[in-house]
């Protein structure tokens, strides 16, 4: 929920989230065009890159120092990839690959998956959890849930009725959250054991595409966007280990008569007394757009960023007491002329001190003629440590050095 990768017609662009007023590209590259599919690893210099020009080859790139690390080819089209500080997930329409990050190579083909048009699948960004989430079926709304470490299935979860449309990982791996293609309803699911721990309903009145869903850092919140105007946000209240006990209150009270009550009713109803109103709402001025959500803290207060694929980026307050109507704050342009010092000149907004990741970035548009040691044409390592083992350490990561982006006391 720090930075923004966004493919477009001539490349890609990379920005860093860290303001509301003013949005810091970090990356540009026009190497290569239509890119569909860029993911970058948290704030690194790794990114992986898949255009429409050799759709079937994924991209490893270090873009600051202008280097390919490797590239791998595959059988049919990517639809998605998938990555963390351990592994790697390459998404066919009826196959997924899992490689190990720290030399690219390939631990595991889990072949003949369920058709799976769109590519979905969601992995955990905790890489001490890497479970993997796929659709278990074509027809219905199973979840096939994989152990990204152990190579083993964990379980399946039959999550919904018709297909799934979405699916997101909490950022400890222990919360998985799905919806089907009518997303009408959000389910929330213990990982690894598949129980069911939430239910929210999003709307009655008509179906919609679920197109983002996502849950704050600290699983407090869960946002899910669509292809209409509304994006919803819902609040995890109950079922935290954490809380103290809640002191004895009327609605405390007939909310454990409701619980209890839900042991003696047909599971139509215990089902709908479950289902929780969203906690927090946004109108977005447009419609029928695909988007993306995402909860973050910016400036140390919670946000709601939302981007669209006309190239904007939303940004709301988020009251984290109170919900309600979600207030735009400010609304960034992703496609201008790509050169900073441009967009400023053109900025309405006083400009802001420049951040160290902008500094960085004019520094690295230069590529350098350095190579990264330890890997060969195919992805295969051929010496030593290829990525230094401080990158997977807890806590951000980097590519060149553990000052890359260093901490920012405010």
């Amino acid at each position: 929920c720090s930075s923004l990768a966004i493919g477009t017609t001539t490349g890609y662009r990379l920005f860093s989230l860290s303001s509301v007023e003013q949005l810091d590209q970090v990356h540009e590259s026009n190497e290569i065009p239509d890119v569909y599919i860029v993911e970058r690893l948290f704030s690194s210099s790794l990114v992986v890159v898949v255009s429409h020009a050799k759709p079937q080859q994924m991209n490893v790139y270090h873009f600051k120092k202008g280097t390919e690390i490797c590239n791998y080819s595959y059988s049919s089209n990517i639809l998605s990839i998938r990555l963390n500080r351990q592994r790697l997930i390459v998404c066919l329409e009826e196959s997924i690959y899992i490689h190990n990050i720290k030399d690219m190579k390939l631990l595991k083909t889990i072949m003949d998956t369920p058709p799976n048009t769109t590519g979905l699948c969601a992995l955990s960004i905790n890489h001490a959890n890497s479970y993997l989430a796929y659709p278990g079926s074509a027809t219905s709304g199973e979840i096939a849930l994989y152990d990204g470490n152990t190579l083993k299935t964990a379980c399946t979860i039959a999550a919904h009725d018709g297909p799934l449309a979405a699916l997101t990982f909490n950022s400890t791996g222990s919360k998985l959250a799905s919806a089907s293609e009518k997303g009408t309803v959000i389910r929330v699911f213990s990982i690894p054991g598949g129980q069911k721990l939430y239910e929210f309903r999003r709307g009655m009145k008509r179906y919609v595409n679920i197109s983002s869903l996502v849950f704050s850092m600290d699983s407090q919140f869960l946002c899910a966007s669509s292809n209409t105007e509304t994006v919803h946000i819902f609040k995890l209240e109950h079922l935290t280990d954490s809380r103290p006990e809640e002191p004895p209150t009327w609605s405390g009270y007939m909310g454990k008569m409701f619980q209890a009550a839900t042991n003696y009713l047909p599971a139509q109803v215990s089902d709908m007394m479950n289902q929780d109103r969203a906690f927090a709402t946004v109108r977005l001025n447009i419609s029928g757009q695909r988007n993306i959500c995402a909860l973050s803290t910016i400036q140390k207060l919670p946000r709601l960023l939302v981007t669209t694929s006309d190239g904007h980026l939303y940004i709301y307050n988020l009251d984290p007491q109170d919900g309600g109507e979600c207030v735009l704050i400010k609304k960034h342009s992703l496609l201008g002329s790509g050169k900073m010092e441009e967009n400023k000149e053109n900025d309405l907004q006083p400009p802001l001190p420049q951040s160290y990741a902008a500094t960085v970035a004019r520094q690295s548009t230069v590529p350098s003629t350095s190579t990264m040691p330890g890997y060969s044409e195919d992805g295969g390592a051929l010496r030593g440590e290829v990525i230094p083992e401080h990158e997977f350490a807890t806590g951000p990561v980097c590519l060149d050095d553990e000052n890359e982006f260093p901490p920012v006391s405010i």
